[in-house]
């Protein structure tokens, strides 16, 4: 069954506020089997509203809508969907009366606002909002389903699981979708596609593979519509197997978690103390490293030496390799590294130097000139990288692919 999502409201059109609603219904819708084909943004406008509504109710069998229905005079979706369907809007006194029983609890006026906001398309089954004072909308017409609820997540979140989902349901019982998402870092979709392509041509045509690139990662989603569960499992997990056996060396995760929530669960399984000493990333490889619940279970500090004084008197590193080899080496990145597991005592060490721009360049070595290296006892790796010349960029691109290489290091230990 597909389904259109349309969201109103003209903060979303000038950048304000971000539509994060479409983004849950159509992960909530796709679980259970619907098919979304398109996300709406229409301004607030009774025209715009009711060409958006002419448009999605053309091709979806369901449209859901979200924003438009609050008490103020810009708020236009029942005046739209009143339009639309060519009928009056009746005033509903149960959900007035809901309004005066929770404002009277919070000692909060009941407005002529308010009251309006009770006026509702006499089409419309009247779908109780226990989160606010807007009520949710359920609209049957030719065969379709146009839902609206209000704009803000909470309450929309709270109709869609408690109202609208199991209704849907009750219309549409069809197997859900599934999905099997492969995490991978350290190359790109061109050359996963390419390992994979004899595992991509045999798949049935109810599987569908997409690559979905980040920042020096890929996530692999393979998607199975419309089987039974049972023969979904089955191909699901055969597909596992052959993406592990075709490109097993890029893969650091078979389900949905980031680089650095996967790099915290192994440290923390293996017992592994880990510290960071980065120069051009200025702590944000730490930063990415902290973000996840728990990070203190296994990881120490970062050393943030960012001038050549510092990377001698905080981790040790040779005035003379400095001076030989220059900042952006690969002696001083393993000297970073080295000097991290002394001075900390850390299990692991990464350091990252480099020249993130945009000026710092020279000849020999370009912005973008980032080496990298990780250190666990006697054993240490290092990598050169040339990346782009745009700051921002850089500092991602550093701290990812010195993720990539604790990777590649705890697995060789």
């Amino acid at each position: 069954m597909n389904v259109s999502i349309i969201t109103i409201g003209d903060e979303i059109l000038i950048g304000q506020v971000i539509d994060t609603n479409s983004a849950w219904m159509a992960g909530l819708l796709n679980e259970a089997g619907f098919a979304v084909r398109e996300i709406l943004s229409v301004a607030d406008e009774n025209e715009e509203i009711k060409d958006a509504l002419q448009r999605s109710l053309s091709k979806s069998h369901v449209v859901l809508v979200t924003g438009g229905l609050g008490p103020t005079d810009d708020d236009l979706t029942m005046e739209a969907l009143c339009g639309y369907f060519g009928v009056e809007a009746v005033f509903h006194e149960e959900s007035f009366e809901r309004i005066k029983k929770m404002f009277g609890k919070r000692n909060i006026v009941v407005t002529n606002s308010h009251r309006a906001q009770c006026h509702l398309p006499a089409n419309a089954t009247v779908l109780n909002n226990d989160m606010g004072t807007a009520p949710g909308m359920w609209i049957e017409h030719d065969g379709k389903v146009l839902v609206s609820m209000p704009g803000v997540p909470y309450e929309m979140k709270h109709l869609m699981e408690e109202r609208v989902m199991p209704r849907l349901r009750a219309l549409y019982a069809g197997p859900p979708v599934k999905h099997l998402t492969i995490r991978t870092a350290g190359t790109g979709e061109s050359v996963l596609e390419e390992k994979l392509r004899d595992v991509t041509t045999e798949m049935p045509k109810e599987v569908k593979l997409a690559f979905l690139p980040d920042i020096g990662q890929v996530r692999l989603r393979y998607s199975v519509h419309g089987l039974p569960v049972e023969e979904t499992d089955t191909i699901l997990a055969r597909l596992k197997t052959q993406t592990l056996d075709r490109i097993g060396e890029y893969v650091y995760a078979a389900e949905d978690i980031s680089l650095e929530e996967w790099l915290g669960t192994v440290l923390k399984e293996r017992n592994l103390k880990l510290v960071t000493c980065e120069s051009c990333t200025g702590g944000f490889l730490a930063h990415l490293i902290t973000s996840i619940a728990g990070s203190s279970d296994y990881f120490l500090g970062s050393i943030v030496s960012y001038s050549n004084e510092l990377k001698m008197q905080l981790l040790h590193v040779p005035s003379t390799v400095l001076e030989q080899h220059g900042a952006v080496s690969r002696e001083t990145a393993e000297a970073m590294a080295k000097g991290g597991l002394q001075v900390t005592g850390a299990d692991i060490a990464v350091s990252i130097t480099g020249i993130a721009g945009p000026g710092g360049g020279t000849t020999d070595k370009p912005v973008g000139t980032v080496w990298i290296a990780a250190a666990s006892g006697n054993k240490v790796i290092s990598e050169k990288f040339l990346f782009t010349k745009d700051r921002k960029r850089n500092i991602q691109y550093s701290a990812v692919n010195a993720m990539v290489m604790l990777k590649n290091l705890i697995q060789s230990i």
